[in-house]
């Protein structure tokens, strides 16, 4: 069954949490740096994680990372629950405040996103993947404001790319984000795929959302 078996408690009230019939309730949760660093250091340093840069990172350095997250008005990172259960990690960030916007010209309206799944345990659960996806598109599109979706995978990363076309992203091309060298964050020089996802006409329709800040 899937997601691994890991209790997430974290003080935090959700940001979103909608009931999906048949599913379960989906909670959007902001990343608690302290509640939420061991469950994120078990994901990051699996060698499926290699993309995210941290596989040999301790669980201190990964608290100190989504500290500096934390204290970002432009980028932002929320644990993905479904009922008690972490499934994902997604991260939001306004692109006119990130290195891809040396790579492309971002326009008023987009958004940036990078999403993590938990890792898989036991028998796969039918229907999780397309049934998390609507949650997150609706997630992602909840402001009226936000118009673009944009995301930038490691070239190479082949199941992150797969992961955007089944959320309907359209690749734009390679493009190189250059190395960010600061005191309170280092990211290497990387090679990636430029991807747009206009908003929906119409959003994934939830079955009840119970509750929205």
């Amino acid at each position: 069954m899937r997601p691994e078996s890991t209790p997430l408690v974290s003080p935090r009230a959700d940001v979103l949490t909608e009931t999906v019939e048949g599913f379960g309730t989906v909670r959007f949760t902001s990343v608690d740096p302290v509640a939420d660093s061991a469950v994120l250091h078990s994901w990051v340093v699996e060698e499926r994680a290699q993309f995210w840069g941290m596989n040999g990172a301790s669980r201190e350095l990964v608290q100190e990372i989504y500290e500096d997250v934390d204290r970002r008005d432009t980028h932002h990172a929320y644990m993905v629950r479904l009922d008690d259960e972490p499934v994902a990690l997604f991260q939001t960030y306004e692109p006119t405040e990130d290195r891809v916007s040396y790579c492309y010209e971002a326009r008023e309206g987009d958004i940036g996103v990078h999403l993590m799944l938990a890792p898989a345990a036991g028998r796969p659960r039918p229907g999780f993947s397309r049934t998390l996806i609507g949650s997150l598109i609706r997630f992602a599109f909840r402001d009226p404001a936000v118009l673009r979706a944009v995301a930038e995978p490691d070239a190479s990363n082949a199941k992150a790319l797969a992961l955007l076309n089944r959320l309907g992203f359209v690749r734009q091309g390679e493009i190189t984000l250059p190395e960010i060298d600061l005191p309170e964050v280092y990211l290497p020089e990387k090679r990636a795929v430029l991807a747009f996802l206009d908003r929906p006409a119409v959003l994934p329709a939830a079955v009840a959302v119970v509750h929205q800040d």
